[in-house]
């Protein structure tokens, strides 16, 4: 091909390029004039649309705020009541005896110690005849550290259901069924409304302590609270002082 015919074919060539720039440039200003028309029919967006933001750049976000030392501790152990030892001597794959024993990790195991069953004492009393006096004699006791009046219940015991009633606010057949699976004893229901009425009785000097105490304070604070009783509404009224209440 000579000079000539190449320059013929370049500007062959050079020619259709123009002819195809001048088509895009037309169809870019026809989507352009399209464009401007759809803008000006759009509708604002409704009140509830949130406009949109600018994220802001990484160097203006702010730091995240550090958890405080206290809260990145472990939990601390308990103290332990008692400590078992796990020793292996030889290799369970090739019986080879192993040396540098050393504590590889600890377990900690929490649980609670099987229930004691209740304990029961019985007491014999001996009496013996003075022929002096003519009368039968017994030996001296004194239970009122140990029981709750003339009941069978001990104190410790007595504290217990009085705790299940007062505090948890459990019904006595539920109680009942406490002590008889955990405790092994067998108490009829009526004998526990009998003890509770028993304690209050017994309690009742140390309430009118605290009464009179209360009244006798500079300064008293008194509210009420909406309380449920045997399924009917009332109110509990607490009135406390700078050291009860």
């Amino acid at each position: 091909m000579t000079a000539e015919e190449t320059i013929t074919s370049l500007e062959a060539q050079l020619k259709q390029a123009l002819e195809r720039l001048d088509e895009v440039t037309e169809q870019l200003r026809v989507a352009q004039a399209r464009i401007e028309e759809l803008e000006k029919l759009k509708t604002p967006p409704p009140p509830f649309v949130k406009a949109s933001k600018k994220k802001q750049p990484e160097e203006q976000k702010k730091a995240r705020k550090r958890r405080d030392a206290r809260h990145n501790r472990a939990r601390p152990r308990s103290t332990p009541t008692q400590i078992v030892e796990h020793w292996l001597v030889t290799c369970p794959t090739c019986q080879l005896r192993l040396g540098g024993l050393s504590l590889a990790r600890c377990r900690e195991v929490i649980d609670v110690s099987a229930p004691p069953p209740v304990e029961v004492t019985e007491h014999r009393i001996y009496k013996g005849w003075c022929a002096q006096c003519q009368n039968w004699q017994e030996a001296p006791v004194d239970f009122h550290d140990q029981v709750v009046g003339q009941g069978r219940i001990g104190v410790r015991l007595a504290s217990l259901i009085a705790t299940l009633r007062t505090v948890m606010r459990l019904p006595i057949r539920q109680i009942q069924t406490y002590l008889l699976t955990l405790q092994g004893v067998r108490i009829s229901s009526g004998e526990i409304v009998e003890l509770l009425h028993r304690i209050k009785a017994q309690l009742q000097p140390h309430l009118d302590a605290l009464k009179r105490e209360i009244r006798a304070s500079p300064a008293v604070q008194a509210d009420e609270t909406g309380w449920r009783e045997d399924g009917t509404n009332g109110y509990i009224w607490s009135v406390s002082t700078p050291g009860m209440r």
